[in-house]
């Protein structure tokens, strides 16, 4: 991407003037561009991120055809933003820029070459080096310069949040303020003090001034349990986590912003006073973190720009192993010397770039809305589109949730909209781009019957956001059940696909999950594409089932509103399934975590006749319907009484998960799946789960390797000395 004029070929200076056609063009981009930038600094934006960078790369590609048409106030020459009116305006002493971005290695490499020969013509210009040769290019486009040593490169996760600006003064949190126009922002310092990863106060070594910038989000567990609330109050889901972030934090009360779980990364200074002179970023970083400020632990010094763009291919590949949002990496030069002789434009930082990742928000056609028909009979409506390569992928269909979403989205057949993916979650539409709308574009209705041969009426209880087919022999809620009974959170029976088990249930060999238990192996080799050893493993696979925990098989019967964790919670309290079973609404509702629309679907479920057959050839096929249940032993030491661990990865001498989980309970702990504020300590093993890990960082939760973990096993005596250095604070 290009410098700004001040640093164009002269040659440049007498291109003729623009044709009519490139002005028009011009001004109408910059019309876009400004005002698709006052949606997205509100926290509504209108296109994908991706749509405005194209906008921006079109802008300034023609002011590069045609530097004429360049003017100051374009958007490509100062910061996008502004300061609201409902916040006291904030000048900042140091202005908070943007970053120029690279797209792909090819620009990369451009800024590469292009801060290389600033340093170089500087070097030359104050005679800091001798014989300074800028060198040729290399195979990969680098230039080369064995005189000029760069120092390094400091790379850190580009999160997608909202900046801001903290001030301390003698370690005093003071004021913080939004980014706005780069000079002036919004004060928005009561509401930043809700914020609970913002220290009120810094160590006692804090220097007498400190503004630190960083980026406030929303962790994505935070933002999908603020959307299953939403939903179920019949509400619009939140588009993404920056722009609930960002108008969480620009409520007018700051009781309301208090109200939802922000947090905040900081990764650079702004004014200080009274800290070490540092020689690099890297030293920066640490610093901050020793002041007792939130740094994100995913940094990374690389050595060159190959290091460089290994790290970034790795960070894309694990872009969603996080629980926080990432739109790429922020690539800044180390060496705060050179930072200083790069200097700044008016719009960016010349050492600094930020890669962007593939855009997971796109825009594009909704050529209409259709219904598909799960397990449990919900009536799912979901978009097909006009394929469009988004997250890594090309998107053909995306969800749309239920009858209110698309009520309260307004999406209709014929929109542009704007769709979302991102890792492995279900596409998802977001929002028309009404600007792009056809006048008199009819709303779309939620069909009347389902879309199976039978045509059932579709029905919506009172209370009920979703619409239900409610008739057992849908072939839809045949295939979809027995695929729910198969997966791996349920009875994990590998060597099934959709593909497969709707082939199965199209030549009448299962007629419900319990057939899976009768089926006559040998027949399926007559099955194309089913040679024998599918056939074995398959076999196999069925037969280990039948030993599932009775959390699983809860799961795996395909209860309405119920999910894994619940399910474990509710046969947590039981000792078998015909507990369950007999148990009253009531009963299953006086469970912590249940609640009283569960516990109701679980009971009528279980009413139900066609149930009752089904449960009866699963006891008779032998599967478990009993809780294994792990107690304190008192033959042991209470090494982990009143605590709560999580273990992520394997431990090498303990076997499987349930053995490390009975090793545990047996000590007097508690074992979950997952790390919250509840959590004592993760134990963390071979290959360990990068999002659980990331999650105890940024809670503060203390880390346990894997080998002291197993030492306070064997000898108990020396889990005071490892609690003592975990818990030295408390």
């Amino acid at each position: 991407m290009a410098e700004n004029s001040a640093e164009a070929e002269p040659e440049a200076n007498t291109a003729p003037g623009p044709a009519a056609g490139a002005a028009k063009r011009a001004a109408e981009l910059r019309r876009d561009i400004l005002y698709h930038a006052d949606l997205y600094q509100s926290g509504k934006p209108d296109i994908p991120d991706a749509d405005y960078d194209a906008l921006l790369r079109k802008l300034l590609a023609l002011e590069e055809a045609h530097p004429e048409l360049q003017t100051p106030d374009s958007p490509t020459q100062k910061i996008a933003g502004w300061a609201s009116d409902l916040f006291t305006k904030v000048t900042h002493a140091v202005p908070m820029m943007s970053l120029d971005n690279a797209f792909d290695e090819a620009e990369l490499n451009e800024w590469h070459q292009r801060i290389l020969r600033m340093l170089g013509a500087k070097a030359k210009q104050e005679a800091l080096f001798e014989d300074v040769d800028t060198g040729g290019e290399g195979e990969d486009g680098e230039a080369e310069s064995a005189a000029i040593e760069l120092g390094g490169f400091v790379c850190e996760p580009k999160f997608d949040g909202l900046a801001i600006s903290i001030r301390y003064e003698d370690g005093r949190y003071v004021r913080a303020a939004t980014r706005g126009d780069g000079t002036t922002g919004e004060d928005v310092t009561a509401n930043v003090a809700t914020i609970k990863s913002v220290p009120r106060r810094l160590t006692s070594t804090a220097p007498a001034v400190l503004e630190v910038r960083g980026e406030i989000y929303l962790a994505i567990s935070d933002f999908e349990e603020m959307n299953r609330k939403r939903e179920e109050e019949g509400l619009a889901r939140y588009a993404n986590p920056r722009n609930t972030a960002a108008g969480s934090l620009r409520q007018k009360d700051p009781a309301a912003t208090a109200a939802r779980p922000l947090a905040w990364w900081c990764y650079t200074l702004g004014e200080h006073e009274g800290t070490p002179d540092f020689a690099s970023h890297g030293e920066v970083l640490k610093y901050l973190a020793e002041m007792g400020l939130p740094v994100n632990p995913q940094w990374k010094f690389c050595a060159d720009l190959a290091q460089v763009k290994e790290h970034l291919g790795a960070a894309e590949r694990t872009r969603h192993d996080h629980d926080w949002e990432v739109d790429g990496v922020v690539v800044k030069l180390d060496s705060l010397a050179h930072q200083r002789i790069l200097g700044v434009t008016s719009h960016h930082p010349r050492w600094a770039i930020a890669y962007k990742f593939a855009p997971e928000e796109k825009s594009t056609k909704l050529l209409d809305i259709s219904v598909s028909v799960g397990g449990k009979g919900k009536a799912t409506p979901f978009a097909e589109l006009e394929p469009v390569f988004v997250g890594g992928s090309t998107v053909q269909k995306a969800t749309l949730h239920n009858e209110d979403q698309v009520r309260l989205k307004d999406v209709r057949p014929g929109d542009v909209v704007v769709v979302r993916k991102a890792g492995d979650v279900i596409p998802e539409v977001l929002r028309p781009v009404l600007s792009e709308r056809s006048e008199g574009l009819p709303e779309w209705k939620f069909p009347k019957t389902c879309p199976c041969p039978l045509a059932t009426p579709l029905i919506r209880k009172e209370g009920d956001a979703a619409h239900y087919c409610t008739e057992p022999q849908c072939p839809a809620q045949k295939w979809r059940a027995i695929m729910q009974f198969t997966s791996r959170k349920a009875m994990n029976i590998e060597g099934l696909g959709e593909e497969w088990i709707r082939k199965l249930v199209d030549a009448e060999l299962l007629e419900n999950v319990a057939d899976l238990y009768k089926l006559d192996y040998d027949s399926l080799i007559d099955m194309h594409g089913f040679g024998e050893k599918k056939r074995d493993s398959l076999q196999e696979q069925t037969e280990l089932s039948k030993q599932r925990s009775l959390g699983q098989l809860l799961f795996a019967l395909n209860i309405r509103h119920l999910g894994d964790a619940v399910a474990d919670l509710i046969a947590s309290h039981f000792e078998h399934l015909d507990e369950i079973m007999a148990a009253s609404a009531e009963e299953l509702a006086a469970i912590d975590g249940v609640g009283e629309t569960i516990a109701t679907s679980v009971c009528e479920f279980f009413q139900q006749e066609d149930t009752q057959q089904l449960v009866e050839r699963l006891r008779e096929a032998g599967v478990n319907f009993e809780e294994k249940r792990i107690k304190p032993d008192a033959d042991i030491p209470q090494i982990f009484a009143g605590l709560t661990l999580v273990v992520t990865g394997s431990i090498e001498g303990l076997g499987s998960r349930d053995d490390v989980k009975e090793a545990v309970v047996a000590r007097g702990g508690a074992f979950t799946t997952s790390v919250s504020g509840k959590t004592s300590f993760v134990v963390r093993g071979d290959s360990p789960g990068k999002s659980k890990i990331d999650r105890a960082e940024m809670l503060g939760t203390p880390i346990v390797e894997a080998e002291d973990f197993t030492k306070a096993l064997s000898v108990p005596d020396s889990v005071d000395e490892l609690y003592a250095r975990l818990f030295a604070d408390g």
